[in-house]
């Protein structure tokens, strides 16, 4: 999207009523997100509040809808949409609206030199796409990946649109990422192992698939689940007292809290002025390309550089508090999913 390809004044005028219509949607389905809001700087709140409700919008979708082909429709819905959008004429949904301003704002606080980029706005429909009938996770790299494409995308999405281009900012992002994404399927067990009467939504479902299917499904990877010693048809009819359940669990949070871990430890020696520990997986990738801007041999000023970037892209990374506070509640409850106390928002 271009400065030619700006949204119409007609739609223009709509995004003061539209901010508060879409403010609603992380309220009232997302609060951990409509709460972490206050840490995304203003400029770039807009199109946060953009990018999440536009999450929550796909996320419903398999709850809203009673068959995959109506589910498949809306989806192409979106893509056509976004789509749309960046060509400068957004179809008048709150979220479209509101995505277009954000847009347009970041093309002109930076002279048309940085966009929210298309192709990871996409990543987010075709994984969500992906898993509108629950098709098991085949393993726990398969679930992870789930969550770099949806959850360390939208984290991803945000940081461009302060706008900052940082490897270590979306090296930790990642990390904080995947971490959310886990927590996120594993509280949505529950609810897909039992599904509530359909068009109940709730934010934490882990937006991995229906609920309002003719059975429930457990979405634990299926590695895991053999591992332990757990068969699905236990926790479909058992819940909470499936044996080994617990095992499972354990082994899916104990990969969460590692890639908690693991962004602490970076946080820590980034700030130290040392290496990540590790290289970043998606370097190189469409849109994780980082110019070397300073020389080599300038070791001090890089590392002023970092902490610097760090400081900036510290409120959209508070996914990470939230995560490890859930996680820490699971681990009170020892891994019991189905505690009643875990669906607290």
């Amino acid at each position: 999207m271009s400065a030619s390809a700006a949204p119409t004044d007609s739609s223009s005028s709509f995004v003061l009523p539209q901010v508060f219509i879409v403010l609603q949607r992380p309220r009232k389905y997302d609060s951990p997100s409509y709460t972490l809001q206050a840490f995304i700087p203003w400029p770039a709140r807009t199109a946060y509040l953009a990018i999440r409700a536009l999450n929550i919008e796909l996320a419903r979708i398999p709850d809203t809808t009673s068959n995959p082909v109506i589910g498949s429709m809306r989806f192409q819905f979106w893509r056509d949409s976004i789509n749309s959008t960046f060509a400068g004429k957004p179809p008048k949904h709150p979220v479209l609206l509101i995505l277009s301003h954000a847009i347009y704002s970041l093309l002109e606080r930076t002279s048309g030199s940085v966009q929210l980029s298309k192709a990871w706005l996409q990543r987010l429909v075709s994984t969500r796409e992906k898993y509108l009938l629950n098709p098991p996770f085949a393993s726990l790299e398969n679930l992870e990946q789930y969550a770099e494409n949806t959850y360390s995308t939208l984290l991803y999405l945000t940081l461009s649109a302060l706008p900052l281009s940082s490897l270590s900012a979306d090296h930790l992002a990642s990390h904080i990422g995947k971490a959310a994404g886990i927590a996120a399927v594993l509280r949505g067990v529950p609810l897909l192992a039992f599904p509530p009467p359909p068009n109940h939504h709730n934010s934490y479902s882990g937006g991995s698939g229906a609920q309002n299917t003719a059975q429930g499904v457990v979405t634990l990877p299926l590695d895991i689940l053999v591992s332990a010693g757990v068969r699905e048809e236990d926790v479909l009819r058992l819940g909470a007292d499936a044996p080994r359940l617990q095992d499972a669990v354990f082994a899916v949070a104990t990969r969460a809290s590692d890639h908690l871990i693991t962004a602490r430890q970076m946080l820590k020696d980034l700030r130290a002025g040392h290496q990540a520990g590790h290289a970043y997986e998606h370097e190189g990738e469409a849109g994780h390309q980082y110019p070397d801007a300073e020389p080599k041999n300038h070791a001090a000023t890089i590392a002023r550089s970092v902490v610097e970037d760090l400081d900036r892209a510290l409120g959209v990374l508070m996914p990470a508090v939230t995560t490890a506070l859930w996680l820490e509640r699971l681990e009170s409850e020892n891994f019991n999913i189905f505690a009643e106390s875990l669906r607290r928002r």
